[in-house]
């Protein structure tokens, strides 16, 4: 199978393409990517495809099959949307898009064309998230009619002042960059429920003087731009009401708290968990009249390598993955209410 990588950045290395290699029925045809150079390193790192800078000409190849889109933010649904009327099937990165609108028009062209689009979700592939998934689809916990998420880091901004801080190209800040990951975690765990009501805020304060913000490290700091554009959420909270549970987060690239504070509680009236974002997960409960809590061992394997193959089958065999746009934007529709009840100061009812 024929694949194009289209962006070349962090994401692309660090993941899609080391497990479209350690796959044996892939074949990586083109790297593409704005920066010419970040393409060519590519062919020199893995020594396989070829150096492009158009993306048009990876959708132009009929050999290709399927494409990994690991672009910023801001051209997620102009090339998922142009691969897929080329007939190409496509796996692009989180979040769906930047806003609710440009992701719904996502899906109308899946609908249309009947390609794969699938969202890179990643923590649907990942074997201790689908362990608690088992363990809430069981019964074990009861009803879980709580759900609270924390993603807070102490002054952590990636990339200050760069693609990462500026609204036109990300869509958002702290909560569509990591806050995405945590609500589809919650959002898959429970069965992906129904949300109806939506209230948050959202602010930006940390990092509005650049000149002046402090840290300790900053992510893609290779981004970084004192001159350039701070206008996206570094922290957010709120509440959301679904079918289900309800949800309530805090969320923050940059608190002047120095704690790292990553972890999702799901709450049952039989029995809790606690999953330490990217680790293990604890469980409390009561048994023989006694309190207990144990952290089950789980043979964990790459969740990326778990997405990519996926991926890989589900093109060959069309089995629609938990990952599929249909799924997955409903995080995409919970995220822009969440930005639109922080703008009005008021709660959001959801439509039908």
């Amino acid at each position: 199978m024929k694949v194009g990588v289209i962006g070349c950045g962090t994401i692309a290395n660090a993941a899609h393409i080391p497990s479209y290699l350690n796959n044996s029925k892939v074949e990586i045809k083109y790297f593409c990517d704005i920066l010419p150079e970040k393409a060519q390193k590519c062919v020199e790192k893995y020594g396989c495809g070829t150096a492009v800078q158009d993306y048009k000409v990876v959708l132009a190849d009929p050999e290709i099959q399927a494409v990994s889109i690991c672009t910023p933010n801001n051209v997620h649904a102009e090339i998922a949307i142009a691969a897929m009327r080329a007939g190409k099937d496509v796996l692009s990165e989180k979040p769906t898009a930047r806003t609710y609108a440009e992701a719904e028009e996502m899906l109308r062209v899946q609908k249309e064309t009947g390609r794969i689009l699938n969202i890179g979700v990643v923590n649907r592939f990942n074997d201790h998230v689908n362990a608690i998934k088992r363990y809430i689809d069981s019964g074990k916990l009861g009803e879980i009619f709580h759900v609270y998420v924390s993603f807070r880091s102490f002054r952590s901004i990636p990339g200050l002042g760069g693609a990462f801080t500026t609204k036109a190209i990300a869509g958002g800040g702290a909560l569509i960059d990591w806050g995405v990951h945590y609500l589809d975690i919650v959002m898959y765990c429970c069965g992906d429920p129904k949300p109806l009501t939506v209230t948050g805020e959202t602010f930006s304060r940390l990092g509005v003087d650049k000149a002046n913000y402090l840290y300790e490290n900053m992510w893609a700091e290779d981004t970084k731009d004192l001159n350039g554009t701070y206008d996206v959420d570094d922290s957010v909270t709120g509440m959301i009401r679904t079918s289900g549970p309800v949800i309530t987060f805090n969320g923050a690239w940059a608190q002047n708290i120095d704690a790292e504070e990553a972890y999702i509680d799901f709450m049952g009236d039989k029995g809790g968990i606690r999953l330490t974002y990217g680790s293990t997960f604890t469980v409390y409960t009561q048994e023989n009249g006694t309190l207990i809590e144990y952290t089950p061992k789980v043979k964990a394997r790459n969740h990326f390598q778990n997405e990519i193959d996926a991926f890989v089958d589900c093109v060959e065999t069309r089995e629609k993955l938990p990952s599929h746009v249909d799924t997955v934007i409903i995080t995409a529709k919970m995220m822009q209410a969440i930005y639109d009840s922080a703008a009005a100061h008021h709660e959001i009812q959801l439509e039908d």
